[in-house]
């Protein structure tokens, strides 16, 4: 890294990422930035004007790979124009037709990088700005080391107030239809220690909401020393050996001062453990709200998914969340139009969103991934039918989440800002503790992100819900 230092002093070389997929994405994105300024390079504020620009992609849609494709066909002109470095990271280049691909038909592109070697990032800006060097197609494809940015202070974050923080990679589950455990590898724990020194570090950076980010939060099993486990969980302890579970992990995050939120994603509803519920039910700063991926709700398409659980017990889950926390938020993934798809296994889908009420969900149409099981099926649903069973899929949705958002008009909540929308109108946008969207007004603009201010809820929408501030004290109501 000094040696990075000296040689790019006073280089002053801009850079711009631009970031496709889910929140794992993004915190890789913010550790690649951080990366790159402790070597000397500084952010730019558009990608137009940037020396360095990163594409950071996603390959779980194919609707993803387009975007991208669309944007680089856009760079190769632009690169006619202007001189500037291109590089492309992240899950789609992992790929190896993809890495081929992008080596063959697209060599305009002077960096080609994948999952397990972001790290090495600067080594490859410095082959191109040094040595001249184009091309450059460097996938890792080994399982043994994790691939964690570690010791770099990331100084440019979406949001001051809230961040992301990688607890695990890779998946071991294999859904037929996803290419993840493909391009992220096997399932990977980073230490507890470490999680919770980032957490710490956070913390003191002035974070006040943290999400704990893995591809299966749910199966965490992280390194943890006996002095951490004993003088720390003030619960009995969960496991004997020197691996902390996931609902340990939520006890020690649970007590780093400063941070007043803890969410997580992704959890598989197949590893949800009767524990993993008694710590969200007793630590008063994991936000009640889970995303809980249903994919199907037919037991016959789960079992062809991979899923490892039926409908009867996904039902079962999430009547022991409710049970527990009956203000518990479920979201969740649902993927229609999947290989073999009959009228009755939509059905069943259907009966679970009517049955769970979820207050939120990603909805899609199957979409085919090259190298997984599904993608070799010949049974495949037609394009009609299988958007006429989106639109029904959201129609029975929608009318639940606006219900749900309803029964909260009267209610004072306590809600995080996240940004002041309007200065001139005290306009605010904050997120409940359900993590339902919050636009509420003040009196006053003395609220910043980060603030958890109570506010009486007065207008309720599908996708959000608005109201005013209220007194702490008072309670009063808003005229």
């Amino acid at each position: 890294m000094k040696d990075f230092r000296a040689l790019l002093a006073g280089k002053n070389l801009s850079f711009f990422i631009r970031t496709y997929g889910c929140q794992m994405n993004e915190r890789d994105s913010e550790k690649m930035a951080g990366l790159l300024e402790q070597i000397g390079f500084v952010a730019a504020k558009s990608k137009d004007v940037a020396d360095i620009v990163i594409y950071n992609t996603c390959c779980v849609r194919e609707s993803a790979e387009d975007k991208v494709f669309g944007h680089l066909s856009r760079e190769k002109s632009a690169k006619a124009q202007r001189p500037f470095i291109l590089a492309i990271g992240g899950c789609m280049p992992q790929q190896p037709e993809m890495a081929d691909l992008l080596r063959e038909k697209h060599k305009y592109a002077d960096i080609v990088f994948g999952t397990g070697n972001r790290h090495r990032l600067p080594e490859f800006l410095w082959r191109v700005i040094e040595n001249g060097e184009r091309n450059i197609v460097d996938i890792t494809e080994g399982e043994n080391e994790l691939p964690e940015i570690t010791d770099v202070p990331v100084t440019t974050r979406e949001f001051s107030h809230k961040a992301g923080v990688n607890i695990m990679y890779g998946c071991d589950n294999f859904c037929s239809y996803c290419i993840v455990p493909y391009v992220r590898g096997r399932e990977k724990s980073r230490a507890a220690e470490d999680v919770l020194a980032e957490i710490r570090a956070l913390a003191d950076d002035g974070v006040r909401e943290i999400m704990l980010l893995g591809q299966n939060v749910n199966s965490y099993r992280g390194k943890i020393c006996e002095s951490v486990r004993v003088v720390s969980l003030p619960a009995p302890t969960l496991q004997n050996d020197s691996l902390a579970s996931f609902p340990e992990l939520l006890h020690l995050a649970h007590e780093v001062e400063g941070i007043k939120r803890i969410r997580f994603m992704t959890s598989h509803p197949k590893d949800f453990s009767d524990e993993l519920i008694d710590a969200m039910q007793k630590l008063p700063n994991v936000c009640k709200h889970v995303h809980l991926p249903l994919q199907a709700g037919s037991t016959r398409v789960l079992a062809d998914m991979n899923r490892f659980y039926t409908k009867e017990q996904y039902l079962a889950l999430a009547e022991k969340l409710y049970a527990a926390m009956p203000e518990i938020a479920i979201t969740t993934d649902i993927i229609v139009g999947y290989p073999g798809e009959t009228d009755e296994d939509f059905e069943d889908t259907l009966d679970v969103v009517r049955r769970v009420r979820f207050a939120g969900a990603f909805t899609f149409i199957y979409s085919k991934r090259s190298g997984t099981p599904a993608a070799t099926r010949t049974d495949l649903i037609p394009r009609k039918t299988a958007n006429e069973r989106f639109d029904r899929l959201t129609a029975e949705l929608y009318p639940i989440m606006t219900a749900r958002n309803e029964s909260k008009i009267g209610q004072i909540i306590d809600v995080m800002v996240e940004e002041v929308r309007d200065d001139a109108s005290n306009a605010y946008k904050a997120r409940g503790d359900d993590h339902t969207l919050v636009h509420f007004t003040a009196e006053t603009g003395e609220f910043v992100a980060g603030d958890i201010v109570p506010v009486r809820i007065d207008v309720a929408k599908t996708f959000y819900v608005s109201g005013c501030a209220a007194s702490d004290f008072l309670r009063k109501s808003c005229n």
